[in-house]
């Protein structure tokens, strides 16, 4: 009865209390706008290269780069959602099919998501790469249709599991007699034609578009539109909406995180009851995203970069050297039975892990020895382990014996 009174008073006090938001819908990701300011060149761009469709003609592949929070998925889905609607206005047959690579996680994934877009029943398990591409292939073939297929963060299945299921996607054509495919990739890392196939990467980069990160300026700008529709009228203090642009441009111009910060700082503000969103509503905000960002990015990492990451936990040490990291790595990939990426590929991958913020990769003097690069954890390690041990893969892994050789 306690804790029903206690719950009680919870949600009254939120149905009577101040109302700050009118809708905090438009201050998520996934919402999409009527407009988007600051991204006008890179609409027409995108909406030139896909207009062929119009007339029943293949458009040019196109390979969309920027950061996070730069506004490659929203645009994109901005210009197919106008495409969609055109292309039902002129006759032309054309579909699309959306696809997250780093939610989907595997090839077998990829083709199935794109055969039960054009009505094929695929099971979640069970055939071969290759039998439910084929299945994809002869189905798509007999529907007539121009077939739009769209890979956002490709990068992370291509570092993860290598871009042979790319090659299969920009050669489809070849084998095409009735439909036609175009695919638009979107990656999240500018240096992901290192890991392709020079012929893959030819292919799919018949046309090239690069998003830049928004300024302060633009931040703000973008802040006060969705604030219009988000909040009531007056809720929302000027240096709470200055401070969020600003702490977001020096996330590299992360629309994301400005739109985050801004809407949890108005669920602090309405939780503590207060008649406006303050500065210190966003600090406080910003201190609780931090926390749930490290969550979600170990959450969201790719299966090797999980296993190099765990690699520097297992070791334990107040710095470890790639080799060492690596002979780690090598043992538990064993375990469970994967191939191995290179050295060199663990390198990259450490690299990223410390642009993330997980690990922390220095370049130190070994005096006439030379330079070697010395990495540590950046995070708790609790933090890693209430992560990793809800995944059955990893829960394992956590408790594995090192070799004696590696123990220190």
């Amino acid at each position: 009865m306690v804790n029903s009174s206690i719950l009680d008073d919870v949600f009254d006090s939120f149905v009577n209390g101040v109302k700050l938001f009118k809708d905090r819908e438009v201050l998520r990701h996934d919402y999409l706008p009527e407009k988007l300011p600051h991204r006008e060149d890179q609409i027409r761009l995108l909406g030139s290269t896909v207009a062929p469709v119009l007339k029943d003609a293949r458009c040019s592949n196109i390979f969309i780069y920027g950061k996070t929070g730069t506004g490659k998925t929203a645009v994109t889905k901005y210009v197919l959602s106008h495409l969609e609607s055109k292309a039902k206005e002129y006759g032309a047959k054309v579909k699309f099919c959306y696809i997250n690579c780093r939610m989907t996680g595997s090839e077998y994934r990829v083709f199935a998501s794109l055969s039960q877009s054009i009505g094929l029943a695929i099971p979640f398990t069970g055939l071969s790469v290759g039998e439910v591409f084929d299945r994809f292939r002869l189905g798509l073939d007999q529907s007539h249709i121009i077939f739009i297929i769209i890979l956002d963060e490709v990068d992370a299945l291509i570092k993860d599991r290598g871009d042979s299921f790319m090659y299969e996607l920009t050669r489809i054509n070849e084998t095409l007699t009735k439909s036609k495919v175009s695919i638009i990739g979107i990656s999240n890392d500018l240096r992901l034609k290192e890991f392709l196939d020079p012929r893959v990467f030819s292919s799919l980069s018949e046309e090239e578009l690069v998003f830049r990160p928004y300024d302060a300026a633009e931040l703000r700008n973008i802040l006060f539109e969705r604030s219009k529709l988000a909040f009531q009228n007056g809720v929302l203090s000027e240096s709470a909406l200055s401070i969020s642009s600003a702490l977001a441009a020096a996330e590299h111009g992360d629309a994301r995180r400005a739109l985050d910060l801004l809407r949890v700082a108005g669920e602090v503000a309405e939780r503590q009851n207060a008649q406006t969103v303050t500065e210190e509503h966003v600090r406080q905000a910003e201190k609780h995203i931090e926390h749930n960002r490290v969550i979600e990015t170990l959450k969201n990492l790719t299966l090797h970069s999980k296993l190099v990451l765990l690699s520097v936990y297992h070791l334990n040490k107040s710095s470890a050297t790639t080799g060492e990291i690596y002979d780690i790595y090598n043992e538990l990939c064993g375990e469970m039975g994967l191939g191995l990426l290179t050295q060199r590929r663990l390198g990259t991958l450490i690299n990223e892990l410390d642009s993330m913020g997980l690990v922390n990769a220095k370049v130190v003097s070994m005096g006439r020895y030379g330079r070697t690069k010395k990495i540590r954890l950046e995070i708790s390690r609790s933090i890693i382990k209430d992560i990793f041990s809800g995944d059955n893969r990893f829960n394992q892994l956590l408790n594995y014996t090192l070799r004696t050789s590696h123990k220190k």
